[in-house]
């Protein structure tokens, strides 16, 4: 009786031993895709915004990263557009902004991108759906992008608000 009981538990024991593996190999076969039909698309930049933006190297570096991320095919290819954007970002935050746009609500909105594009590279690196922060980045880059268009169109002549003959 306990050679029965004895070969049981051990034939037991692989049969268990062989599902678990099975389930971790099932599960490491998952790439962790998102859809890029989703991603909402690039928003347009005033002309005038445009003829500033176009000698700012940084944020044309930026700008062709992002393209990138339009094309990634699967899971290595947006670890590689993050971590682009991750130094580039970086290149951005530190380089000399023009004068127009060297005010606080284009910093925080490049803030804001900053902390998109962290929270798409840890959902890649815990390998949790990176559908929602990407998706969340896409929109952060198109409100910062929106800002250089609002702060073309609604320049104030401070000459109208400040009286000099006070």
């Amino acid at each position: 009786m306990g050679k029965i009981f004895f070969f049981g538990a051990v034939f037991l024991l692989v049969i268990s031993c062989k599902e678990g593996n099975t389930g971790v190999d099932k599960e490491q076969a998952q790439e962790v895709v998102f859809d890029l039909k989703n991603l909402p698309k690039k928003s347009g930049i005033n002309p005038e915004a445009k003829v500033v933006l176009k000698d700012w190297v940084e944020f044309n570096a930026l700008e062709t990263s992002f393209d990138a991320l339009y094309k990634v095919q699967d899971k290595e290819g947006l670890t590689l557009v993050v971590e682009d954007l991750i130094e580039k970002q970086k290149l951005l935050e530190a380089s000399a902004f023009p004068e127009d746009f060297d005010v606080p609500q284009i910093k925080s909105r490049l803030k804001v991108i900053k902390t998109a594009i962290l929270k798409t590279k840890f959902s890649l690196e815990y390998g949790v759906d990176t559908e929602e922060p990407t998706t969340a980045l896409a929109k952060a880059y198109n409100a910062f992008r929106n800002q250089f268009t609002v702060i073309v169109n609604s320049r104030l002549d401070t000459t109208l608000i400040i009286n000099e003959d006070d």
